[in-house]
């Protein structure tokens, strides 16, 4: 089996492991957090693998348009990570992919209620010319169409239909796309966990540790938010969540939607919290949100020094390479604000060394 695991993964592993050479080192991270301004940041972006996204008429780089042209890297990788992969780490790998579309057609709902033009919306959403069910042409004509029903009558086609028709009436009864957005949420999860159960050995030990750890992570911060800071009833707490995890449990859910203490619960998850999530304010779940971001940040990278040929290892660079992008975005956002290092550098999700040593009192 293990001969098996290094003949099917010999080339995938090689070319992630080049990838994750690539990604930004601690001395790049500290030059960006400091970076003068915009311009001085995009000069150093210019040195690293997003350079080449970043090749279009300066006076197009607004921070909106930055965001858009750095996650075509991500797209990049995953088109070729998905080309490299076996058969059912293609499948796995497509399915995380996919969550960037669900993500596209979100906003493109979003820009339908708020009546925002397609060149508003364009470069909100993440590049996807491969591996997709639906096109950029599709997300405009939804857009174009004015309503909600007009707008899924462009969709029909896709697996995304059905699910949206289902949550039309209780979209009309709430007159929020809440209903919609909740169960493309829930049921791109559900997807998720099906091919992670397709998986053997392994290959599926390593898939729950680390899409898992994210799952659960998403469920909970469901449950906690709907509970905490929008008043949920427990029934809807329940509909609104899964009701199964990697090490989050049913009765978890159960437990903080009929409004049991939440903190338990995260000091058996996450001991290493140190128990310091009380949900008393609504810092506290922002703070538990990126504990929880940094957590998984941790995990991928731990995916880099065992036994090697297996899907964890390309699942964790793309997951980190979404967390490095995700913290570029900010400080490129910073920048262009001219906030102070002190305002944005506790909030990086990547924890970059750098920034650490510089500030020694950021929570770890």
């Amino acid at each position: 089996m293990a001969a098996q695991g290094v003949v099917a993964y010999s080339q995938i592993n090689a070319t992630v492991r080049a990838l994750y050479s690539k990604m930004i080192a601690p001395p790049m991270w500290e030059a960006l957090i400091h970076a003068q301004d915009l311009n001085a940041l995009l000069a150093l972006l210019s040195k690293t693998v997003y350079g080449p996204y970043l090749q279009i008429k300066s006076e197009l780089l607004t921070p909106r348009r930055i965001a858009y042209q750095i996650r075509g890297h991500l797209a990049d990788i995953y088109a070729k990570l998905i080309r490299l992969s076996p058969t059912t780490a293609c499948s796995v790998l497509s399915q995380l992919w996919q969550l960037y579309e669900v993500d596209n057609l979100k906003a493109t709902l979003r820009g339908i209620e708020t009546g925002a033009s397609w060149d508003q919306v364009l470069h909100l959403l993440s590049p996807m010319s491969q591996h997709t069910v639906l096109k950029p042409e599709d997300l405009e004509k939804m857009l174009q169409s004015g309503t909600i029903e007009k707008a899924l009558a462009h969709i029909a086609h896709t697996p995304y239909y059905d699910t949206l028709a289902h949550a039309l009436e209780r979209y009309h009864t709430e007159h929020s796309l809440f209903p919609l957005e909740v169960a493309l949420d829930l049921e791109y999860r559900r997807k998720l966990w099906k091919s992670i159960a397709c998986l053997k050995g392994r290959d599926r030990e390593q898939a729950l540790h680390i899409i898992g750890t994210g799952l659960d992570g998403d469920n909970l911060l469901w449950a906690i938010r709907y509970r905490v800071y929008h008043g949920l009833s427990e029934q809807e707490i329940i509909n609104y969540t899964l009701p199964y995890g990697y090490q989050l449990r049913d009765e978890d859910i159960r437990a903080i939607a009929a409004g049991k203490a939440i903190a338990p619960i995260i000091r058996r998850l996450y001991p290493e919290f140190d128990g310091r999530f009380q949900f008393e304010s609504s810092k506290d779940l922002s703070a538990f949100e990126l504990a929880l971001q940094r957590h998984i940040v941790k995990t991928c990278h731990a995916a880099f020094r065992d036994y090697p040929f297996h899907i964890g290892v390309p699942i964790a660079y793309v997951w980190l390479n979404e967390h490095e992008i995700r913290d570029l975005t900010m400080i490129v956002e910073a920048k262009a604000s001219r906030l102070p290092v002190e305002s944005f550098v506790s909030l990086l999700e990547m924890q970059p060394l750098a920034a650490q040593e510089a500030h020694p009192a950021l929570p770890a």
